[in-house]
């Protein structure tokens, strides 16, 4: 058995400051594709901590079935990985920028019981996504969150409206939230797109907050955890 082969094959110094450029550039581009992508896809993990093990296991897959390939490249590709982990790791500490560029920073989705749509469309995720997400947490109507936030890593934090502070809202479950034809005088309507909550005057106003004209009987059940 020849262990130079193995370890060392062919390699040169050239080419070990090449791989250390494409473990750069890759390690890089990993992150910045996973950016773009947004939260939706990563749901335990955050994007930092994505992009180190999609790294890692790609440098370990290679050498395992490649015959041509010698462990002293996935060793210099590792080693690189590693040491740009180190020196993110450090930025993010010392400099908050850089971490909100790299993690990403929590977005307020919901305020007072109505959704913060300017801030929905960074969170890469539908209306239905968000509702889904907040029916798991036993929310039945918009009215019973103070505050949704939806943090780095893709989870969902909420407070909430406790008691007779519970507000009328839009409703989250699909049989409650049924398009309304007609208007039933003093009683509250919510946005179907923004949760924006009013009395109206016909079914087909504008809503002020977002011109949609579709909306649907609010309720203002309590919240029970």
């Amino acid at each position: 058995m020849d262990w130079f082969t193995i370890f060392i094959h062919d390699t040169t110094w050239t080419f070990v400051a090449e791989l250390m450029i494409r473990a750069a550039l890759m390690f890089g581009m990993i992150i910045l594709f996973l950016r773009l992508t947004g939260k939706r896809g990563v749901r335990q993990l955050s994007i930092f901590e994505l992009a180190i093990i999609l790294s890692l296991g790609s440098i370990a897959g290679d050498p395992m079935f490649t015959e041509d390939l010698p462990l002293v490249h996935a060793l210099v590709v590792m080693t690189v990985v590693i040491g740009m982990y180190r020196l993110t790791t450090w930025l993010m500490m010392k400099y908050q920028p850089f971490e909100d560029l790299i993690e990403g920073k929590s977005l307020y989705i919901v305020e007072d019981g109505e959704l913060v749509l300017e801030k929905i469309k960074y969170g890469k995720m539908s209306h239905d996504e968000f509702f889904a997400e907040m029916r798991q947490q036993g929310v039945e109507h918009l009215g019973q969150v103070r505050v949704g936030l939806l943090e780095s890593d893709g989870k969902f934090s909420m407070l909430f409206f406790h008691g007779d502070a519970t507000r009328y809202g839009l409703p989250l479950f699909p049989k409650a939230c049924q398009l309304a034809y007609r208007i039933v005088p003093h009683t509250y309507y919510a946005c179907m797109y923004c949760g924006h909550v009013r009395l109206l005057k016909h079914a087909n106003e504008v809503c002020p907050r977002c011109n949609h004209q579709q909306w649907t009987q609010a309720i203002n059940t309590p919240y029970r955890s």
